[in-house]
């Protein structure tokens, strides 16, 4: 329904699970993709080869988002191998910490990664762009962000933050720019293996989203209407709700 031909999209934390179907999906859609990865090389390159048999270009760039410099500077890194039409601000960190557990050092780290990283990134598309060419960032988002309660609080409050940056960036770099967001549920088991049958006793659609749903909501708005700006559309099976 909704086609990329002839754009570029950089996503970050693009070499595995949610990111590496994010890539695909555009790929899929005939988009191409710079995929951005922090430690996971190997993973990055298969990602690259699956987009690249698409019949697509795939571009990596590495860079460590806990560093305000490498994150600020990767927009321009990829501007040097292609042009870009979308951003999708999708690498973060997620750690089940209580406030008690939570030292400065795990806070800054969450919110380096979770917030830092994307406003720079952000603020560098916007910047470079060129007069006259339209744009998309997605913020990949959390059903918490929208109904923060004590679990994961560093993650929480960041990803929170995140939700407020997307609304203030929809405002300041419209019309030229839309800023939107996806809050995402139970899409994938844990990566630590942890319990995950627990997770989706409180999704009023009782299952884990499949991959492709969430890639039709990023696809709606990379490639959607540019009327919809300032949007944080829940892709969570209403765990939001409860």
């Amino acid at each position: 329904m909704f086609s990329l031909e002839g754009k570029t999209i950089l996503i970050t934390g693009a070499a595995q699970r949610i990111g590496r179907s994010l890539a695909l999906s555009v790929g899929r859609a005939g988009g191409d993709v710079v995929i951005h990865y922090g430690r996971s090389l190997a993973e990055a390159e298969s990602a690259q080869a699956e987009v690249q048999a698409l019949g697509r270009k795939a571009y990596l760039l590495q860079a460590d988002l806990n560093d305000p410099e490498q994150a600020s500077g990767l927009i321009q890194r990829a501007l040097e191998l292609t042009t870009l039409d979308g951003l999708v601000n999708n690498a973060s960190i997620f750690e089940p910490l209580s406030w008690k557990e939570t030292s400065l050092e795990t806070w800054n780290k969450h919110l380096s990664v979770n917030l830092t990283a994307p406003f720079l990134l952000s603020q560098a598309f916007a910047k470079t762009l060129p007069k006259g060419k339209e744009g998309r960032i997605v913020n990949l988002l959390d059903w918490r962000a929208l109904r923060p309660g004590a679990d994961h609080l560093p993650y929480t409050i960041s990803k929170a933050a995140l939700a407020a940056l997307t609304y203030s960036l929809a405002a300041a770099l419209a019309p030229q720019i839309t800023v939107n967001g996806l809050a995402l549920g139970a899409i994938l088991p844990p990566s630590d293996g942890g319990a995950s049958n627990k997770i989706i006793e409180s999704v009023p659609a009782g299952r884990w989203a499949r991959l492709e749903e969430v890639g039709q909501a990023l696809l709606f708005l990379l490639a959607g209407p540019m009327y919809t700006t300032g949007e944080i559309i829940h892709v969570d099976g209403g765990r939001h709700l409860v």
